[in-house]
């Protein structure tokens, strides 16, 4: 009696297993055309009601550049889209900038757009695979993105020449993409340093802290079932890459920025990514916001940390 007991509640962990792998990956990996992702699974909704204003406005000055329509191809053939608007001073620094998961470029540098102008860049504000205006069935999660981004550099230094200076900025997903990126060993000299917001060491840490957070589940055998099938579907598995393996190589500095308050991708990710990290580094972690939220929470803080970064590693 006891052996079958201990039999059928295995049968049922298993079952819930499968289960819950499937859910995790169709509701996370396929093509984002909208979000999925709730502001009150981030930070604080009454918060978030409060930066909706000021996105609001920053988008519709956005939106009224003469923005340029872009595009690259992705090594396995999607047309991947973007936007570049051109600094009112003439210079050699291009933005290039990285959006995070269920977002697009517009949505999630609109606000800083302005910004990065007046610091003398022109910006570079793409759309991951599986996002925006740019192809694609399945979110890459870094792993697949930043070959995509090797690509839009490329586009960079063909456009603007040899002697360009790129700045890498990317936002949770796109955070973990840019550091990424500083992993490959032949990354084109004219790739300056990161700035790297609210990212993630790993596609499967951050899913395992989902699974225990909202299913207060083990992430085995869960995230090794999901995994398999987004290896068959996707083309690659959660645990392919990570930021901590890039940051053992990198030589360019980054600024890592998060929120303390993040619940989302824990704070702890962006401290094991500097710790990690080898080269020249800052960090500032903003008080009180949620993630993807601390340009919103305190951009005075952000912009003077961005500012900095920028006079020390890419002076004109």
């Amino acid at each position: 009696m006891i052996g079958a007991a201990v039999g059928g509640a295995a049968l049922l962990a298993t079952g819930v297993s499968v289960y819950g792998a499937h859910k995790l990956f169709n509701s996370t990996i396929p093509r984002q055309d909208q979000s999925r992702v709730s502001t009150s699974e981030v930070g604080d909704d009454e918060k978030w009601q409060g930066y909706r204003k000021m996105i609001g406005a920053a988008k519709e000055w956005l939106m009224a550049q003469p923005l340029e329509s872009v595009s690259v191809q992705s090594r396995d053939g999607l047309c991947l889209k973007g936007h570049y608007l051109a600094s009112a001073q003439p210079g050699k620094r291009v933005l290039l900038a990285l959006h995070g998961y269920t977002s697009n470029g517009i949505g999630n540098f609109c606000t800083m757009t302005k910004f990065y102008q007046d610091l003398g860049f022109d910006c570079l504000i793409v759309d991951h695979r599986a996002h925006g205006e740019s192809e694609g069935d399945y979110v890459g999660f870094g792993i697949l993105d930043r070959f995509d981004c090797l690509e839009w550099i490329r586009y960079t230094i063909d456009r603007f020449g040899e002697d360009v200076q790129i700045l890498l900025h990317g936002v949770s997903m796109g955070a973990a993409t840019a550091l990424m990126v500083l992993g490959f060993e032949d990354l084109p000299v004219q790739v300056k340093g990161a700035v790297a917001d609210c990212g993630f060491t790993s596609p499967y840490d951050v899913f395992a802290h989902v699974v225990k957070r909202d299913y207060h589940m083990s992430p085995f055998p869960m995230m090794t079932i999901s995994d398999s099938i987004c290896k068959k579907k996707a083309g690659y598995r959660c645990k392919d890459y990570s930021t901590l393996t890039a940051m053992e190589t990198n030589t360019r500095p980054v600024l890592f920025i998060h929120g303390d308050e993040d619940t989302f991708v824990p704070t702890w990710m962006t401290e094991q990514n500097y710790e990690a990290c080898k080269a020249p580094k800052e960090k500032l972690i903003v008080k009180h916001a949620g993630h993807a939220a601390s340009y919103y929470e305190n951009h005075e803080a952000y912009e003077a940390a961005v500012s900095a970064f920028v006079a020390q590693h890419m002076p004109e």
